[in-house]
């Protein structure tokens, strides 16, 4: 049988395993979510420092490496293409904390040639490897395009104000 001293030992051992969990979990939304303000800054070497070497972006075709992303999402990281901005909505790490997933909602803004505002939105999901270094890096991302309109709740998502560091 545990004395008491031994229950409370395992209680601040599982609180402190919860708590790093938890911190990495934390540390992950927000390389997510500068990863999108990369993106949404059209920032093309900042953008690009969140990818691994060996990242595989799989769209209609598969991508390789970070300077095959980076030419692929040049679009969106000029001045005058489309915009794009993804948030989070689901986040889990790997106990051994050197795997992680995102999942949430992304949103494309483009301008046609008569000045109309378009606006898609679909899903993305991304798996990030904890480097050496203790950086996250994304490995793969993929995403799918919504069948409809988001419910209010995930576009707000978008909109809400981060507590991660710019």
């Amino acid at each position: 049988m545990m004395s008491k001293i031994q229950i409370f030992i395992a209680a601040l051992i599982l609180l402190a395993a919860s708590q790093v969990l938890a911190d990495r979990v934390d540390e992950v939304r927000c390389r997510e979510i500068g990863f999108s303000r990369a993106a949404e800054a059209r920032d093309a070497e900042r953008f690009a420092s969140f990818i691994d070497a060996d990242a595989r972006f799989v769209g209609n075709t598969v991508l390789h490496g970070t300077k095959a992303i980076v030419a692929a999402w040049r679009g969106f990281l000029t001045a005058h293409g489309p915009s794009i901005k993804w948030r989070p909505q689901f986040v889990e790490v790997l106990e051994d904390g050197t795997l992680a997933l995102t999942r949430g909602p992304y949103r494309v803004i483009s301008i046609d040639e008569s000045g109309h505002r378009e606006e898609s939105w679909g899903t993305f999901n991304s798996v990030w490897r904890k480097q050496a270094d203790g950086s996250w890096k994304v490995v793969f991302d993929a995403g799918s395009e919504a069948a409809e309109a988001p419910a209010d709740e995930i576009r707000a998502l978008l909109d809400q104000v981060s507590d991660c560091p710019k």
